[in-house]
C-alpha cells in the first residue's frame, strides 16, 4: 500500500478542513468524535494524536480532559492554536516517534492516522507506549460498508466525493481523488480482525470495536496491559 505524504496533501485544508470535512461526511464526523471520546473513563490527561485542527481535542476539553494534541502539520496546528488560545498544549511531532517519556498519559485518542504511516502494527506500540497502565487507547477511522449500503458507499466515494472536491478547490480536489481508493486499500490490507491483532501485539487488551453510520466510521478503544 504506497505511503502518502500527509503534510503535502493535508497543507492547504487547514483553514476549510472543520467546514467541509462536516459536509462531506454528511455530518457524520462530528458524531463519530463524540462517541470516540465517550469510550474514555472520566478525568486524567489525555494525548490526542493527529489532532489536526483540535476537534477531538475540544470534545475532550468539553468533558473535562487535560489535553495534549499531537500533529505533523504546521497548518493544521495553526488551525488548532486559534481554537484553543492556549488552552490545549500542541506539539508538533510524529506518531513514529512521540517525545514523551512511557506512561505520561493516563489515555490516548487517535484520528485517522493508520492509513497514512509505513507500518500501523509499531505505530501503534508507539502509541501504547506513552499511555499508563490501565490507561484507554481508542481510534476513529473511516470504515467500509456492507450489505446494502456498500454500493451507494462505493458510488459516493468514487462520484461524489472527487467531484465535490473539484468544485471546493484549494487541496480538497487531491484528498476527493485519493480518499476512496485510501480506506479501500487499508481496510482490504488490514479487515477489522487483523488490526485487532495489532493492537494486541503492541499490549493493549478488552479491545471492542463499533461500527457507525452503517459502517463508514469505525472507532476501537482498548486498554493498555
Amino acid at each position: 500500500m504506497p505511503v502518502i505524504d500527509v503534510q503535502e496533501l493535508f497543507a492547504p485544508l487547514g483553514p476549510s478542513y472543520d467546514r467541509v470535512g462536516a459536509a462531506l461526511s454528511l455530518g457524520q464526523d462530528s458524531l463519530w468524535r463524540r462517541f470516540l471520546v465517550s469510550r474514555l473513563p472520566p478525568g486524567g490527561h489525555v494525548l490526542d494524536v493527529a489532532t489536526g485542527t483540535g476537534l477531538v481535542a475540544a470534545e475532550l476539553l468539553r468533558r473535562g480532559f487535560d489535553v495534549t494534541g499531537v500533529d505533523q502539520s504546521p497548518g493544521m496546528l495553526a488551525v488548532a492554536r486559534r481554537r484553543f488560545g492556549g488552552r490545549v498544549e500542541l506539539v508538533e511531532a510524529s506518531a513514529d516517534a512521540l517525545p514523551f517519556a512511557e506512561s505520561s498519559f493516563d489515555h490516548l485518542t487517535f484520528t485517522y492516522l493508520l492509513r497514512y504511516v509505513d507500518d500501523p502494527g509499531a505505530t501503534l506500540a508507539e502509541l501504547a507506549r506513552v499511555v499508563r497502565p490501565g490507561g484507554v487507547v481508542g481510534s476513529l477511522e473511516f470504515g467500509v460498508p456492507g450489505g446494502p449500503a456498500r454500493p451507494l458507499w462505493g458510488l459516493y466515494v468514487g462520484g461524489v466525493l472527487p467531484l465535490a472536491g473539484r468544485v471546493l478547490g484549494t487541496g480538497w480536489a487531491e484528498v476527493g481523488r485519493f480518499l476512496g481508493g485510501s480506506i479501500r486499500s487499508f481496510w482490504t490490507h488490514y479487515p477489522l480482525e487483523r488490526q485487532l491483532e495489532l493492537w494486541r501485539a503492541a499490549g493493549l487488551r478488552d479491545l471492542e470495536a463499533r461500527r457507525l453510520s452503517l459502517g463508514g466510521g469505525v472507532v476501537i478503544w482498548g486498554t493498555r496491559a
